[in-house]
């Protein structure tokens, strides 16, 4: 740690701990076996994501909601990077289920309102859309001259689906 920034980014404050976090977790579905996560390190050293980015450590994230770190683990990135390739989950020697319990943390982390720009930006493009990319004269003429439908440029049904879920407010910032 050469600065005091980065020390004060890596202090953990017990007061900001939450105790209950692991039995949130616990309870959320995928997450029921978190407990059993006894830090053997088993997680980490086979996934290819923590070999790609170092930030993706699945020992040090269990670890950290285990001792109640739930602000640092919902607002983070991290917890997105899980490629569910599953070698965690068949390497687990207590059953931890690691894939899943990553699903029940971005679960969490999208009811508290912490949504990854990725998954919004995409959100936002099938909310405007319909789908993921926009649809444009060139692509409705290349459709037509292959026998295919031409496709609307928006979706108004998609757009209503947000609203009667709740994923419109919570893109939009004003709910969680």
């Amino acid at each position: 740690m050469e600065s005091g920034a980065c020390a004060e980014k890596d202090r953990v404050v017990v007061t900001v701990l939450d105790p209950r976090f692991k039995y949130e977790i616990a309870s959320e579905p995928g997450g029921e076996n978190i407990k059993y996560c006894f830090q053997c390190g088993t997680c980490t050293s086979g996934c290819p994501v923590s070999e790609l980015d170092s930030k993706y450590n699945p020992r040090r994230i269990i670890r950290m909601a285990i001792l109640g770190m739930r602000e640092r683990v919902l607002a983070s990135d991290f917890i997105w990077l899980c490629s569910t390739c599953y070698t965690c989950y068949e390497r687990c020697p207590q059953d931890v289920r690691i894939t899943e319990v990553m699903n029940a943390l971005k679960n969490m982390a999208v009811r508290a309102g912490y949504i990854h720009p990725a998954f919004r930006a995409q959100a936002d493009l099938i909310g405007g859309h319909g789908r993921l990319y926009e649809v444009d004269e060139f692509t409705n003429e290349k459709r037509a001259e292959l026998g295919l439908p031409t496709l609307p440029a928006s979706s108004p049904e998609v757009a209503e689906i947000y609203g009667m879920t709740g994923l419109a407010s919570l893109l939009s910032g004003k709910g969680a």
